[in-house]
């Protein structure tokens, strides 16, 4: 069939067009290795935004072997002709980009992969990782001297990731800023449970292997993810609001206290979610085992993980975490007091529901605890450095600031303002900036003498 001269013109000025387009689109590059949070400059990578995660893991209590199949879900934000993933110590035997295999090569912790064809901007891939070995806890001064991350138990594995320590088990861009949701399915042997984020989708027994399909279908940060093994009691129900509930509870620990977790973790759920605004989660819950070598509990997304039974008012600080670190988290490391500083106060707050102590009276006590030639004084909240930025300095002192903030700004305008920051920045990122900004909306006032002695000083305040 012949064209006529009129088509011909239009097809001619149509590719000119399109060869244009081609040529004026920006070359594809390398995806960052990081996304530049100064405390964890190679977390995190650039060029992508990841979007759900599909783990496959596989876990040997007998030798501490892990065997591991991760497809990551991600959208080009830029031409790529390669990216990164954060893996550390683990090896990998394959790497494929949307069911084609890629070549990847390895700078430490840096996985680089590079896909047959470029992938373009806005464009959504998928990128699956095998690979396995046996994963080792990390140390180090920031949380508090104790190790983190992947921690042997002696029937299984508590596994408790913050800040850094996920990509020490899957691969991933392990930064808080880059969320997405997950499908874990993990196998382990039968009689021992695992334990993840989200809502069991699945169980059954096959051979002598038990497998547990979970699915978080809220955006989650790296570190939140867990895959804890073990002989747990569990117990499910809802709370008095009608939330689901899932507790496990290492029988090692049973009688070893006299908290109920199960009912703690109902009643402070139920609570907050009238304080901070809708439980952000499909489900609550806990996962307490017996790991003492840990000195510390996590705000696990939807599950916090204790390593040993803790006290009530731990519980109702990780739960806290559900909306102030979990649902709304830090854009960066620096901004950490946006958590525990929160997750503080709410101590403060549930010692006030209860009748025990008033917010204002725990915020007296902190601060007369300390004199002023104390280190504690000496810690920049809003900016404490990496090996401190767990310090106590950013949970008290970070609690201090919004009791005052409260006293400024009167509790009407206060009690406002908590559930419109999560509501804000539900499944989001947020900055020290954005809270100063917002209170200052809510209340009206100028803040900045308040936060800039509270937050970005160093010395012991004058009252």
């Amino acid at each position: 069939m012949a064209l006529s001269r009129s088509a011909r013109l239009g097809a001619l000025a149509t590719a000119a067009a399109s060869f244009l387009l081609i040529a004026a689109s920006p070359a594809p590059r390398a995806g960052a290795p990081g996304i530049g949070d100064t405390y964890f400059p190679g977390l995190g990578n650039g060029g992508y935004d990841a979007r759900h995660y599909d783990l496959d893991i596989a876990y040997a209590p007998g030798t501490g072997r892990l065997d591991g199949r991760t497809t990551l879900t991600a959208r080009a934000t830029r031409n790529l002709s390669s990216f990164d993933l954060d893996l550390q110590r683990l090896e990998i035997t394959r790497v494929e980009v949307d069911g084609s295999s890629a070549r990847f090569t390895r700078d430490g912790d840096e996985v680089t992969v590079t896909p047959r064809h470029t992938l373009r901007k806005g464009r959504e891939f998928t990128v699956s990782v095998t690979y396995g070995g046996v994963p080792e806890p990390l140390g180090g001064p920031i949380i508090f001297g104790s190790d983190y991350g992947w921690m042997r138990t002696p029937d299984g594995v508590f596994v408790a990731c913050e800040p850094n320590a996920a990509s020490t088990w899957f691969p991933s861009s392990d930064h808080p800023s880059d969320k997405a949701t997950y499908d874990i399915r993990i196998k382990a042997p039968k009689g021992l449970t695992g334990v993840s984020n989200g809502r069991l989708v699945s169980t059954r027994d096959r051979g002598g292997s038990t497998y547990t399909h979970w699915r978080e279908s809220r955006p989650m940060a790296t570190y939140l993810a867990t895959a804890t093994i073990g002989r747990f009691d569990v117990r499910t129900g809802r709370t008095p609001g009608g939330i689901p509930v899932y507790v496990a509870i290492d029988p090692v620990l049973k009688n070893s206290n006299n908290v109920d977790v199960y009912a703690v973790t109902a009643a402070a759920t139920d609570y907050w979610s009238q304080v901070f605004g809708p439980y952000p989660f499909e489900e609550t819950g806990a996962i307490v085992d017996d790991m003492p070598e840990a000195g510390f509990s996590l705000e696990v997304q939807s599950k916090p993980a204790y390593s040993a039974v803790r006290n009530e008012s731990t519980i109702v600080h990780e739960l806290a975490h559900q909306w102030f670190g979990d649902s709304v988290s830090v854009a960066r490391w620096k901004d950490i007091w946006l958590n525990e500083g929160f997750a503080t106060y709410a101590q403060w707050l549930w010692a006030e529901h209860q009748g025990t102590r008033s917010a204002h009276d725990s915020f007296r006590a902190a601060y007369d605890a300390r004199p002023a030639d104390s280190a504690f004084w000496q810690i920049k909240v809003a900016d404490p450095q990496r090996d401190t930025m767990f310090a106590s300095a950013v949970y008290q002192r970070g609690a201090m600031t919004l009791q005052l903030l409260r006293e400024r700004i009167g509790d009407r305008a206060f009690f406002r303002l908590l559930p419109a920051w999560t509501r804000l920045h539900r499944y989001g990122n947020a900055d020290t900036a954005d809270f100063v900004r917002l209170a200052e909306r809510i209340s009206g006032q100028r803040l900045d003498d308040l936060f800039g002695t509270w937050l970005y000083t160093t010395g012991r305040p004058t009252l």
